[in-house]
């Protein structure tokens, strides 16, 4: 197993100059990479989600409630209410992970920054002056996790703004229909 892995980032690594990227980054790049991957993976995941599987949860929580004989009474408006709650669960699972993923990876890029200005010290600190190539590597090792985690979450906050909007919309459109599914007539809320 241990070896598969091995290989795995391997092969990863050898795609595209990604691992020359790495080793400029320094380790904490690789932090970065890997929550943007999570984030990525749960992104995908909701898409996925709201696209083939939104809509079958609507179809089933509006037969569910169609099922009903009477919908006026204290008990069908807890009902109603508990299939809203319901949808709006399944719909917004993973976007409050995903929103951690975003700020741990500013986070993480900013921590490079620190790792990589403590490198640039430390040269300065050996060597008694401040060349620059001997600080090089210590300013890509700030620069460069800096960089990734600030895009990582750039694009983390659009998507999942969108992901959030969409969710939100068809919650609110099922609260709405579901009024109106009862025969021509509103509910009291």
């Amino acid at each position: 197993m241990n070896d598969l892995l091995q290989e795995l980032l391997a092969l990863i690594f050898s795609v595209g100059g990604l691992r020359d990227f790495v080793d400029l980054g320094g380790p904490v790049l690789l932090l970065v990479i890997l929550t943007g991957f999570f984030m990525w993976l749960l992104i995908i995941e909701r898409v996925l989600y709201l696209v083939f599987g939104l809509p079958r949860d609507l179809a089933t929580f509006e037969q569910r409630w169609l099922a009903r004989r009477e919908y006026h009474s204290w008990t069908a408006r807890q009902i109603r209410h508990g299939l809203i709650a319901e949808l709006e669960m399944r719909a917004t699972r993973s976007l409050d992970l995903i929103k951690t993923l975003l700020a741990l990876a500013s986070l993480m890029g900013l921590l490079g920054t620190v790792t990589g200005m403590l490198e640039v010290f430390d040269v300065i600190a050996l060597t008694g002056s401040s060349n620059v190539r001997a600080m090089a590597i210590g300013i890509s090792r700030a620069t460069i996790p800096t960089m990734a985690g600030m895009v990582t979450a750039l694009i983390g906050i659009y998507l999942n703004a969108l992901l959030t909007g969409w969710a939100g919309r068809a919650v609110r459109q099922f609260r709405h229909e579901i009024l109106v599914l009862e025969g021509g007539g509103y509910a009291a809320a």
